[in-house]
């Protein structure tokens, strides 16, 4: 038989399937709720885990609180015992059983507390009470510390043993004011109003000893906390142990553990301060001396220049400078005169270099010595041409034929006086000239030898 529609359509869960889902859905569905009820049915495994019921007058649900949640209870749980706790809503697969996995435990009287703190702590944070840059900063050295908390409580001694050992100097005002209880919130914002209209004080201390968290719920009024955030006077908080925290706490300017911590925080080392005074001192008289030497010195200077300054002074040192002066101006006087007179005779000098009758007497001279060096030169040239003529005479004499027909010798030449050295060069009768050394012959050839 085919499926009908419906059957095909439908969708099928195995049993795992759909407790897991139904898991994730309350998973998704609530994330952290407060539940408030009875302790039934606890159990304590070895496992170091907790289960138990939780229920009231008309139902229960399962608990289980495991053992990394469970190590930081305050307290033993017990049946019977009423409590809150903050816990995940889950589902135990397994067995399909739905059930809450709780992350904190309290007592119900606290836990109502807690809840009403947490509530208003997520409030006034959101309005900025808590913002870093609208806290004021702690003066280093306060004028003034007022202290609100109880006359009769112990932190008012802490905090006033803390000031007598640290700063005994330091003056301060207790606004006494009752730390629990219904009047405690009001007389708390009256305190702070009133200590901003004195203005005596530069910084307040709000503190009080340790206690259960009903026994601080004073300083976690609202009230009280916007009473700080608008105080104009810083204000540091010093609220029980150092494990407890309050709403004054995180509006505060600066929150200390302790009332003494915060004693400690306001009040600076007077020691130290001396220490740093008397370093400041020792400085401050080392400048005092070295100003002192400077000024000392410059009166010294200013007396030098006075005495400088003098008429008589002034008259001494113009007289000074006159004399000066008209050194001065003798010796450049001098110093001009022999200026101009050697200048004078160097052109005197020049002038008389430059002289017409000077230069004639230099020119002539000059021509004398020109007349008496040619008249020397050509002497000198004749005596060598004569040496060397006669020299010439005497070479021409040992080679002339003229020497030769002194001896006896003639020379024989035609017509024309051309030197006849062949007898073959002349005819019968032909005429020769015969050179003798006196004279001349001419004669005709009638027979020619060879």
């Amino acid at each position: 038989m085919p499926p009908n529609n419906q059957t095909a359509n439908r969708t099928v869960y195995t049993v795992s399937e759909l407790n897991h889902s139904v898991a994730t859905v309350l998973d998704n569905a609530f994330v952290w709720v407060w539940v408030e009820g009875e302790i039934s049915n606890l159990a304590r495994p070895a496992s170091g885990h907790i289960y138990f019921s939780l229920k009231d007058s008309e139902a229960q649900v399962s608990c289980a609180m495991f053992s990394r949640s469970n190590r930081e209870l305050k307290f033993k749980p017990e049946n019977g015992t009423q409590v809150v706790v903050r816990a995940k809503v889950g589902l135990y697969e397994a067995r399909g059983n739905y059930q809450l996995i709780v992350d904190r435990m309290e007592e119900a009287g606290d836990g109502i507390l807690r809840r009403k703190f947490e509530e208003l702590k997520n409030k006034l944070a959101a309005e900025g009470l808590f913002e870093e840059s609208a806290k004021q900063a702690i003066p280093e050295l306060p004028t003034c510390i007022g202290v609100i908390t109880s006359n009769t409580g112990a932190a008012i001694h802490d905090v006033l043993s803390v000031i007598e050992r640290r700063f005994p100097s330091i003056p301060v005002n207790l606004y006494s004011v009752p730390v629990q209880g219904e009047q405690s919130a009001p007389a708390i914002c009256r305190a702070l109003k009133l200590a901003e209209t004195h203005g005596a004080c530069d910084v307040l201390l709000l503190v009080r000893g340790g206690g259960s968290m009903e026994d601080l719920w004073s300083f976690n009024e609202e009230s009280v906390a916007r009473a700080i955030f608008d105080c104009a006077i810083p204000v540091v908080s010093g609220i029980g142990h150092e494990v407890d925290f309050t709403i004054a706490d995180f509006v505060a300017d600066y929150r200390a553990a302790t009332p003494t911590a915060a004693a400690e925080t306001v009040t600076p080392d007077q020691q130290s301060w001396l220490q740093t005074i008397n370093r400041y001192q020792q400085r401050l008289q080392q400048l005092l001396v070295e100003n002192l030497q400077y000024q000392n010195e410059r009166l010294t200077w200013l007396r030098k220049r006075l005495s400088q300054q003098h008429p008589l002074a002034v008259y001494q040192r113009l007289s000074q400078n006159l004399d000066d002066l008209d050194q001065r101006m003798r010796y450049a006087w001098r110093f001009q005169i022999q200026q101009s007179r050697h200048s004078y005779q160097q052109l005197n000098a020049r002038l008389l270099a430059a002289s017409p009758a000077l230069a004639t007497s230099t020119c002539q001279h000059k021509l004398q010595m020109c007349r008496q060096r040619l008249q020397h030169k050509m002497l000198s040239i004749l005596e060598l041409q004569k040496s060397r003529l006669s020299s010439c005479v005497r070479t021409l004499q040992a080679i002339s034929p003229l020497h030769t027909l002194e001896r006896g010798y003639s020379i024989t030449s035609d017509i024309n006086g051309k030197a006849i050295l062949d007898s073959g060069d002349l005819s019968v009768g032909d005429r020769v000239q015969t050179q003798l050394h006196r004279g001349k012959l001419i004669s005709r050839l009638e027979k020619i030898i060879k």
